[in-house]
């Protein structure tokens, strides 16, 4: 019969009095500061400030107490494994590739045992105080020590495992029955942990010690110091800390401009960026008002970035893939075939736990407008509420209860508003009811991240994929097993040569980049001209492709498509995706098309597309289209090798523009409306002089939209474009408002002009504002800006304000 516990019962065998779980005294006692800190890292670690007879408590509870009765049942300590099925002892450690898999067992065997221990301290599990439990944790730890993570043992595999995964789920577990371990136990462990994460681990800002990974090891060595009672240790971990806060312009880290790298060349914030959030999170709440407490003032660029580089990636929840590296392959594994698929939103619900404990740390108003922005982000999550997830931690979960159930917070609206992230070349454009992101690559961004056997066939992510998601439609777009079943040569907006590459081609690690300078834009915050510079991934396509952020559109552009494959070029207008059963009606120039899987056809001269629930389409001169609707089947494992071979069906409706085998020159020119009604699509077909394309050529692309008064113009070289004339390569809007001002955004994307010269011919009476890189300028019935030096902006808008004439 299982006891029942208190409150006060369950926390007196978690702060653990040895006479009350009969284990007889220690050793040694610790230093009241470090069993302070103890008791607080159990607190941030198991949750608290929630009943665990309420919901969603009492589910989560019962089901920790039923895997962890799984493991328990199942754990069969013999050499080389603590558990069938996850042997750690490798017959080939010079066999790199193989010995990952067993260093990562070795990784979740310290895992599960850490979910023996949440059960066991947490109430509500069945086994809360469980003594029979305890000694099989005990158990596990012993062997665990005695057979593989000990102090004489050589590191094979990943690193990952020996220096990160393996010794923090082993540094909890001190923590969490730190009174059912010996003194000399624990002096083991800690041996172990010494071994692996030596004091040199953060020596240097270097290698694996960049980034969220430092963030990582100075979990790593601050818990060695609480646990061990070394002030030294902590004092270390915190110190190493404050490499990680002030602002990068190459490598690992934040930007200025709200980017995010990890692996030097890869955009990281939602995979790699929410591991740092959340450490440091963690970190700043176990050290607040210690010995040890955080106080560098470069922290502050930590608070700052909550607003600056997460939340722009934020959107009802989900945080977008654009940003989350190979973690996109990451759904259904092989290994355990009850686990719940990863997604965008189950990725974006811990940073949004994350930014509520870290305000926390911050100040009053910051911690005000962040809980108001999780709220909001809560509450619009339809697809995936928060409190529903499956996988998210009761601590976590916790925090965001609380949020949710705090009168005081008013939920505040998504943004509206562009911005451009050059150092990491993703932009991400909001407007009411919908958001959109874009990727791209460069010589100093990666095409796309593989490696460890993940993300084999992201090939084409950073050749211009552009996503969009409405606020109450189509937010499980990219959530619903888009990523094994998806074509990985028709993603939406890329342009793409059907060469055939193979899986994880170019490289591991992002180690495979184009070589072009011209990839970045231009915005005033609200609207904006985006550009790439298109080289495929091993192919010998070339295209000039460009993007116009507006108020309810995206124009697109492409030019200079060229390729000597011998392969078919393709440029695709969208590729929804509309779950197992479809049914999405498809209307072109106002006949529905039919709704049969498979289905194919040739659109030639279409003006105008409309996916019911989606948006809408426009072609502005008429435009041959290939329709598709094709059920897709794939698996997890067809783009990541950890991954299930359980086959998925989902159901596509795919728009592309076919450019023929070896095109010289095609372009293409469509406008995307998302949201948008087949009404309002027909109508903005129907009426010409809404949008000017001044110039779609392999040298300039650029629009008009009276309307909004917005030029924007991309110049590949200097030249004219309607009433604007640029000296060199540069990205150009404009912004002409109701109150006779004007914004003219300049952007040097290149990061190669020492000076530029830019013409509008539209009389200006005055400059009211202007950056430090503007030189000079001439107003009157026309006029020039003249800029100095852009090399050092970082590719970031130059912004002028001027009054009309």
């Amino acid at each position: 019969m299982t006891t029942p516990w208190s409150r006060r019962g369950f926390l007196t065998v978690c702060s653990g009095t040895a006479v009350a779980l009969g284990l007889g005294t220690r050793a040694f006692a610790a230093p009241d500061e470090f069993a302070t800190l103890r008791a607080r890292w159990r607190t941030l670690i198991l949750g608290d400030g929630f009943s665990p007879t309420a919901e969603p408590f009492k589910s989560r509870l019962a089901d920790l107490g039923t895997t962890a009765s799984q493991y328990r049942a199942t754990m069969a300590p013999a050499a080389g494994s603590l558990w069938p099925g996850l042997v750690y002892a490798d017959p080939d450690p010079d066999t790199d590739q193989e010995s990952f898999g067993y260093s990562a067992n070795m990784n979740t065997s310290y895992t599960r045992l850490s979910t023996l221990a949440q059960a066991y301290c947490q109430p509500g599990t069945g086994l809360t105080g469980d003594a029979g439990l305890r000694d099989a944790i005990v158990t596990g730890l012993d062997h665990l020590h005695d057979d593989v993570y000990n102090a004489s043992q050589a590191r094979y595999g990943n690193w990952y495992n020996w220096q990160i995964g393996a010794p923090q789920a082993l540094l909890d577990l001190c923590v969490l029955m730190y009174d059912a371990l010996s003194a000399t136990r624990i002096a083991g462990y800690l041996a172990a942990v010494d071994h692996f994460v030596p004091d040199s681990a953060v020596g240097s800002y270097t290698g694996t010690s960049t980034g969220a990974n430092r963030v990582d090891l100075c979990r790593v060595l601050a818990l060695r110091g609480v646990v061990g009672a070394s002030a030294a240790k902590v004092a270390l971990a915190r110190d190493a800390l404050s490499l990680v806060f002030p602002y990068v312009t190459s490598g690992d880290g934040l930007y200025a401009d709200g980017s995010f790298i990890q692996h030097t060349t890869v955009p990281y914030t939602g995979s790699y960026g929410s591991v740092m959030l959340g450490g440091l999170g963690l970190l700043f709440a176990l050290l607040a008002g210690s010995s040890w407490e955080v106080t560098d003032p470069n922290r502050q660029i930590v608070f700052d970035a909550v607003e600056h580089t997460w939340a722009p990636f934020l959107y009802n929840g989900l945080v977008m893939d654009g940003v989350a590296g190979r973690a996109i392959s990451r759904g259904l594994t092989a290994s355990d075939p009850k686990q719940i698929q990863q997604d965008d939103h189950l990725r974006g619900h811990p940073i949004l736990a994350s930014i509520v404990l870290l305000g926390q740390g911050a100040s009053a108003a910051e911690n005000a407008r962040w809980r108001a922005l999780v709220k909001g982000w809560m509450q619009r999550d339809y697809y995936s509420p928060p409190l529903a997830d499956p996988v998210l931690g009761l601590p976590h979960l916790a925090r965001l209860k609380r949020v949710q159930d705090d009168g005081s917070v008013t939920a505040v609206a998504e943004p509206t508003g562009h911005r451009l992230f050059p150092s990491m070349e993703r932009a991400t454009h909001r407007r009411p009811g919908w958001a959109a992101a874009l990727s791209m690559a460069d010589r100093r961004i990666t095409y796309y991240e593989t490696g460890n056997g993940e993300n084999l066939r992201g090939w084409h992510t950073g050749s211009g994929m552009l996503y969009w998601w409405g606020g109450t439609f189509a937010n499980g777009q990219y959530s619903d097993a888009f990523w094994p079943t998806v074509d990985p040569c028709r993603l939406p907006g890329t342009t793409v040569s059907r060469k055939a590459l193979a899986d994880a081609a170019g490289g591991d690690w992002g180690a495979s980049k184009p070589d072009v300078n011209w990839v970045g834009g231009a915005t005033d915050g609200q609207r904006a001209a985006v550009g790439q510079y298109l080289k495929g991934l091993q192919s010998t396509l070339v295209a000039k492709k460009s993007w116009f952020f507006l108020d309810d559109t995206v124009v697109c552009l492409g030019a200079g498509i060229t390729c000597a494959d011998g392969t078919a070029v393709e440029t695709t207008v969208d590729n929804r995706n509309l779950g197992p059963a479809g049914g999405a009606p498809f209307t072109v120039d106002g006949t529905v098309q039919p709704a049969s899987y498979p289905w194919s056809a040739t659109l030639t001269g279409a003006k105008w597309a409309h996916i019911g629930g989606h948006g809408g389409y426009v072609f502005p001169s008429g435009a041959t289209v290939r329709a598709l609707r094709d059920a897709r089947d794939g698996s997890w494992s067809t783009i990541n090798k950890s991954g299930s071979t359980t086959v998925l069906n989902r159901k596509y409706l795919t728009m592309y523009v076919d450019h023929g085998t070896d095109p010289v020159n095609a372009s293409y020119a469509y406008l995307l409306l998302p949201g948008a009604t087949a009404a309002a699509t027909r109508a903005r077909a129907a009426d010409p002089d809404w949008l000017t394309v001044l110039a779609n050529t392999d040298s300039r692309q650029g629009v008009l939209v009276r309307s909004l008064g917005f030029t924007g113009v991309n110049f590949w070289f200097g030249g004219t474009v309607g009433t604007l004339t640029a000296s060199d390569p540069c990205s150009v809007m404009i912004s002409e408002s109701e109150d006779g001002t004007a914004v003219i955004a300049v952007s040097d994307p290149m990061r190669m002009r020492t000076s530029l010269t830019l013409t509008w011919r539209r009389a200006v009476a005055a400059v009211t504002s202007a950056p430090g890189t503007l030189a000079s300028a001439a107003t009157g019935s026309t006029l020039t800006l003249s800029f100095g030096d852009l090399t050092g902006t970082a590719g970031a808008a130059q912004r002028v304000t001027v009054r009309l004439g």
